[in-house]
């Protein structure tokens, strides 16, 4: 199981970036594909993730209206479109796949590191004039 990410960079305030997560040893289209940051200093965090169909999306407070997440099951890859980016997103982002659903009876997405089964090495993203 690989997952490996790209496309992150340095940026400036408002600027825009997007991550590629290319997936490759496992059935992409059965997994739920998810994005995480960690900026300095502080904990992984949530940011996005997408049903294994593209159909379903969740966005953490700080992501949503800004960023936007979309996969391709024939190339097996996940995206991350940034817009309207801001310091405070400076951050390495991590792709990761989940099994199976990306939410439980609809209304509990599945946000948390450890319901994550693999993990990518991360990309850095910098925001800064």
């Amino acid at each position: 199981v690989q997952l490996v990410e790209s496309g992150g960079g340095s940026v400036q305030p408002g600027g825009s970036l997007r991550l590629s997560c290319a997936a490759s040893g496992f059935t992409f289209s059965s997994y739920a594909m998810g994005w995480f940051r960690q900026a300095p200093g502080k904990e992984r965090e949530f940011v996005a993730a997408i049903s294994w169909s593209g159909g379903n999306t969740y966005y953490s407070d700080s992501a949503k209206g800004r960023f936007t997440i979309s996969r391709d099951n024939a190339k097996s890859t996940v995206y991350l479109q940034m817009n309207s980016l801001k310091p405070e997103d400076t951050a390495v982002y991590y792709c990761a796949a989940r099994y199976g659903a990306v939410y439980y009876r609809g209304s509990y997405y599945y946000t948390k590191e450890f319901e994550y089964d693999h993990w990518g090495q991360g990309t850095q993203v910098t925001v800064s004039s």
